[in-house]
């Protein structure tokens, strides 16, 4: 494992208005640059046309975990307002939550953040996280689909219109803090003409957590710790992408978070078997992947994990390539932006 890589390595200039602040009106309409790490070619396309970019012996591994919509705004006894992100939940009733202002929730501090729904912190950690135990009126997850908020990214301003545009069409398993980005571009038409094609589709869940909104803060990024994230795959689902594997085709990972997913589970035979658990995998370049063949996945900030992630698989110049052509030909980056396939 390469431990001389510095985060500062990973550092782009990226104009702001590249930054893509809603989605566009139609999910798969989104630009598609296409990377052949074998002859470093660059080819650019529209994600409707990915199915020219697929086999029939392909197995597409797609991330169905559901975005809460996590972000509360609340206030304490004495009205000083309170915004919490919810992130995973603990135990019965209290969650994981990342606080803002983090000094003002000391232990014991209770927030109402409506006539139906208020917290208390029951214990106190690091880097503005809190642990919340809520109690509320009827169902939890009703409450927050009234007045919860979905937890965009902070470089997004603009008012998300319609919830269901930061949820990708096959999210079902309630549970993520930020939504699995790479699926947004799927249209349920586009996932048909796949299976149509003789693609196979494999599902895997990870709820994704804090480590999306947590920069990397060391200088050796073999130094950085990821927070762990619940992951969980079936037998039918684990076996479809055995089988892919032992017939000779691709596994083709939607996103970082089934690369993550598919390589904790694969990382020792690269076959991969049911289960259940946390992960707190780091990849980075240096690593070699066992499980991922390929990879769909959106444009990433300067200085993350998950642009560490993506030069793992094709090589940091590869990539850096890539990304200098992205700012060129202007292409929409981040969470609502366009989409690249490696393979």
């Amino acid at each position: 494992m390469n431990t001389e890589l510095k985060t500062q390595d990973f550092y782009y200039d990226l104009p702001e208005e590249l930054i893509a602040q809603t989605p566009l009106e139609k999910r798969s309409e989104s630009r598609l640059m296409v990377l052949k790490r074998d002859d470093k070619k660059i080819e650019h396309d529209y994600f409707y046309n990915i199915l020219n970019h697929l086999k029939k012996d392909d197995c597409l591994v797609i991330n169905n975990t559901k975005v809460i919509p996590a972000r509360l705004y609340g206030e304490k006894t004495t009205g000083a307002n309170i915004e919490i992100l919810l992130l995973k939940e603990i135990s019965e009733n209290t969650w994981e939550c990342l606080a803002k202002p983090a000094k003002r929730l000391k232990l014991g501090t209770e927030v109402v953040f409506s006539a139906d729904l208020k917290g208390e912190v029951v214990k106190d950690l690091n880097q503005g996280i809190k642990h919340i135990k809520f109690q509320y009126k009827g169902s939890f997850h009703s409450i927050l689909d009234i007045i919860g908020e979905m937890p965009l990214p902070p470089y997004i301003k603009e008012k998300l219109e319609e919830k269901n545009r930061y949820q990708t069409v096959y999210a079902e398993k309630t549970g993520s803090a930020a939504a699995p980005t790479a699926g947004l571009h799927f249209t349920d038409d586009l996932l048909e003409k796949i299976r149509n094609k003789g693609i196979k589709i494999a599902y895997v869940t990870l709820h994704v957590g804090l480590d999306t909104f947590r920069p990397v803060k060391v200088d050796n990024i073999a130094e950085h710790k990821m927070h762990s994230e619940y992951y969980e795959i079936d037998q039918e689902n684990a076996d479809i992408i055995n089988t892919t594997k032992k017939n000779g085709g691709r596994v083709i990972s939607v996103g970082t978070t089934s690369t993550r997913t598919l390589e904790t589970i694969g990382r020792n035979t690269g076959y991969v078997e049911a289960g259940s658990g946390w992960t707190d995998i780091f990849i980075y370049p240096g690593r070699d992947f066992k499980v991922v063949d390929g990879l769909i996945t959106n444009f990433h900030l300067p200085e993350s994990t998950l642009l560490m992630l993506v030069s793992a698989f094709a090589t940091k110049e590869f990539i850096f390539k890539a990304y200098e052509e992205a700012v060129k030909e202007k292409y929409r980056f981040f969470s609502f932006g366009d989409a690249m396939f490696i393979y």
